[in-house]
Formats: C-alpha cells, sequence, structure tokens
C-alpha cells in the first residue's frame, strides 16, 4: 500500500492460539452434558484493537481495544438457555453453564430450538486468507490518519474544516464447538482508514466521506487517495439546491447501491420471513428482479469481508444462487428459522456469505449516468424510511442532477420514494464498477424510475 509501511512492532501481544483455548471450549460443554442437557454449543471470541482519530492535525481519541467472551448455549430437549463470561477460569467456567441450565430449565418449551442437524456439520476448512495483522503502533496510525486529513484539506482550498480521519486496526479470533463434536476456528483481520472534509463557501457548508477497508493492511488504499476523495466530495457538493417533485431515473453508485440488496436481504432472512415481516414471504420462484439480475452468495472468496466455510452453527456454507435471472432462488435460513418455516436450513445462520451482484453493463457510474441522459444520482441517504413487510421504501437523500449525460448541479433536501417491489424489477442496469470492501459486492445501479420529491 502506497504511503503506508507495515511496522515491525506490535502494540501488544498476539491473540493466544485457538488450541490454547479450545480446551476451555471443551470444557464448557463437557460441563453441561454432566449437568444434565441433551445438547449444547458454545463459542469463544477474541479481538483486540487500535483505534485513532485526529480533527485538524489533534489527537481526539486513541483506544486500545482488547475483549474476550465465552458464550454458552444448552438445550434440555425443547428448553434453552444461554449465558456468558468474560473469565475463563475453572469457577466461572462452572458457574456460566449453572446459569445457562437454569434458564432452561425455568424456560418454556419450543419445538424448534436445538443444534443444527449433524450431517450438516462443515468437514472442510480451506484457508481462506482471511488473518493479515496490521503491526501498527500509536504513533505510526496518528501519522496515517494526519496524512489523510492533510490530502483532504490539500483537495480544494475550500476545504476548511473537518470532522477528522480516523485509521482502525482489529484482529480476532473465534471458535466455535458443539456436541455433536464438531469444533473450528478462524482468525480474521479488518483494517480501516476513513476520513470526513467539510467545504465552506461562504455561509454554505458541506461534507464528504470517503474510506478503504481491507482485510490486510498492503489492500488498503493509500491514505492521501483517501483524504483527497473525500476532499473532493466536500467540495463538490457546495451549491447544492433543491429541486421540484418528479419522478425519474436514480442512479445509485456502488458504495450506496449495496443497500438496495441489503433491504432484499433482510427480506429473504428467516427472522422476517417466520414473523410474516417480508414482502418476499412466499416468492421463491418468482420474478422478484428485472430479468437481467443475477446474485450469488459465494462463502469462499480469498480474503472476503463475508467469506467463512461455516455458519455460526458449524454449518458448512456453500455457493447459492440467491438471484437467477430475476427470480428468487431461496431465503437465508437458520436451523431455527428453518424449523419455523417447515423447511431445512441453508447455512445462513447470522446471514449471508458475500453477496456477489453480477453486472448487466459494461462501464461504472459515469457511464451509467450517460445512458441515463438525465435523472439523479444518489450519493448520499439519510433515516431508515424503509418497511420490509410491505416493501415501501422513502428516504433523505443528496446527490446530483444530471443532464444530457453530465452532472448538472448538486441537490440537496430530497426524498426518494418507492416500493421495493417495483424498485427491483425496475433495475436498468448494474455497472462493472464493483465495491469489494463489504460483504455485498455490487456495481453502480441504475433504476428507471421513482418519485423524488423536493421543495
Amino acid at each position: 500500500m502506497q504511503g503506508v509501511q507495515r511496522m515491525s512492532q506490535p502494540v501488544e501481544q498476539s491473540l493466544p492460539s485457538a488450541a490454547d483455548l479450545e480446551p476451555r471450549l471443551q470444557q464448557a460443554l463437557e460441563t453441561a452434558r454432566r449437568s444434565g442437557a441433551s445438547a449444547a454449543e458454545a463459542h469463544i471470541g477474541l479481538s483486540r484493537g487500535l483505534s485513532v482519530s485526529v480533527r485538524k492535525g489533534e489527537v481526539e481519541s486513541l483506544q486500545f481495544q482488547r475483549d474476550r467472551e465465552l458464550a454458552v448455549t444448552v438445550f434440555f430437549g425443547y428448553r434453552t438457555g444461554s449465558a456468558s463470561t468474560t473469565d475463563f477460569s475453572d469457577a466461572a467456567l462452572r458457574q456460566t453453564v449453572e446459569a445457562a441450565c437454569a434458564i432452561a430449565r425455568a424456560g418454556g418449551e419450543d419445538p424448534c430450538v436445538g443444534l443444527a442437524d449433524a450431517s450438516l456439520m462443515a468437514t472442510e476448512f480451506p484457508d481462506l486468507d482471511l488473518n493479515h495483522p496490521w503491526e501498527l503502533s500509536a504513533e505510526q496510525a496518528i501519522d496515517i490518519a494526519r496524512e489523510t486529513e492533510a490530502a483532504a484539506f490539500a483537495a480544494d482550498k475550500r476545504i476548511t474544516q473537518s470532522e477528522g480521519a480516523s485509521v482502525d486496526t482489529r484482529q480476532s479470533l473465534q471458535i466455535y464447538g458443539n456436541t455433536h463434536g464438531f469444533v473450528a476456528a478462524v482468525n480474521s483481520t479488518d483494517h480501516s482508514i476513513v476520513c470526513a472534509a467539510i467545504a465552506v463557501d461562504g455561509d454554505a457548508m458541506q461534507q464528504g466521506h470517503w474510506y478503504t477497508a481491507a482485510r490486510a493492511p498492503a489492500d488498503l488504499d493509500a491514505p492521501a487517495a483517501v483524504g483527497a476523495k473525500a476532499g473532493r466530495r466536500a467540495a463538490a457538493r457546495l451549491g447544492a439546491r433543491s429541486i421540484a417533485t418528479r419522478t425519474a431515473p436514480v442512479l445509485f453508485p456502488a458504495d450506496v447501491a449495496r443497500s438496495l440488496f441489503g433491504h432484499f436481504l433482510g427480506a429473504i432472512s428467516g427472522g422476517a420471513l417466520y414473523r410474516r415481516a417480508s414482502f418476499l414471504l412466499n416468492k421463491v420462484g418468482e420474478p422478484v428482479f428485472a430479468p437481467a439480475v443475477t446474485a450469488r452468495q459465494q462463502p469462499r472468496i480469498p480474503r472476503g469481508a463475508g467469506s467463512s466455510a461455516f455458519d455460526q452453527e458449524g454449518v458448512a456454507t456453500r455457493e447459492r444462487v440467491l438471484v437467477d435471472r430475476g427470480t428468487l432462488g431461496g431465503y437465508l435460513l437458520g436451523s431455527y428459522s428453518a424449523r419455523k418455516l417447515g423447511l431445512a436450513t441453508t447455512g445462513n445462520a447470522g446471514g449471508v456469505f458475500n453477496l456477489v451482484v453480477e453486472p448487466t453493463f459494461a462501464g461504472g457510474l459515469d457511464a451509467l449516468a450517460r445512458e441515463m441522459g438525465s435523472g439523479l444520482i444518489v450519493n448520499e441517504l439519510m433515516g431508515h424510511g424503509v418497511n420490509l413487510v410491505t416493501g415501501d421504501y422513502s428516504r433523505g437523500a443528496s446527490g446530483f442532477w444530471v443532464e444530457n449525460g453530465e452532472i448538472a448541479y448538486p441537490v440537496q433536501e430530497i426524498t426518494i420514494a418507492a416500493n421495493l417491489q417495483t424498485v427491483f424489477p425496475g433495475i436498468a442496469a448494474i455497472g462493472d464498477d464493483v465495491d469489494r470492501r463489504g460483504g455485498v459486492r455490487c456495481g453502480s445501479v441504475l433504476i428507471d424510475a421513482m418519485t423524488i420529491a423536493g421543495g
């Protein structure tokens, strides 16, 4: 990564190894069995991290984090109880299991609780290349944050204020086991550099934000590039105005378009479905997107933000086609939600494991703007006006109005609205400018029409 060097001295000692901690997890499971539990599962989570933020060159916060927890869930037939502790001593483990057992004995029965079937446990554990510690001192992190913010100020003379820049690095160890005999561990890292700049012109002020995030520090964008982009985005929004209410095409840049597919994932999640709180209930096999749209779960992408060989219950993850040329291919189910629905788990306890949306258009945001001709580019969404029961969608927004394929002026204080049952089928194109920073990977998305409410 340009501008950032790998440092030789860690802030703290490395995390313990999985081999050191697995005996504690096994002890919790064995204690649960001796206490009369018909089944049990346990999870150990450890993490260490460094977070630094600066504003106008001055350090605003500096935090070292080191967390750990052991959580155990026991089953007495159809009764269940859970408890957790940060103390891994013999006495604390025993007391934690006893507390979980007491809760289970006092609770009511639910025929849908229990471990996932033993036959579904993962048996293959490929190296997904998730663990890349960034041995960064506090002083070095501060220097990177300052470099990032300085680049924002240098991007445009109107960047005279800042919300700051931050650097975060975290290393985690997660171990899961259950009384089927399944035990597996994952070491992983997450790193990010973030900047938020403020452009000022007279009484007008606008903010611009940008970030880079990756499993490995070598995959992060250069700090100066992150800051410069935040500064340019802030300056570009100066002179923003509202527009008259109308219906027009709306173009979501890749980093914003991710939220549209996030709503889709929420609507096909087991909890929403068995509560009958989803507009996509009973829609498997039916067209829900435009015919050109295909989206797959790909859980084994090297260094992927959502990569894993198994879900939160130890069930093997697998590649799945969730949208096949517009048609809904399936739901996201763990064992509990699957039993509630009379179905089988899909290995999605904990959600999706890398949703990859295939491009339908050769080109990115600029090319899609030319394809759109006239319409709105949304670069920021505000509020939470999405109803997954009905599909109603209404959110505050800001961005740019486009005429003849080119940006005409920035806009603000508007609301975009539609129903997701028309938004998804109304996807006219998905660009090839795929944003790979999160668990949902997609390019910019052009919607054929939405209501834009202005002043």
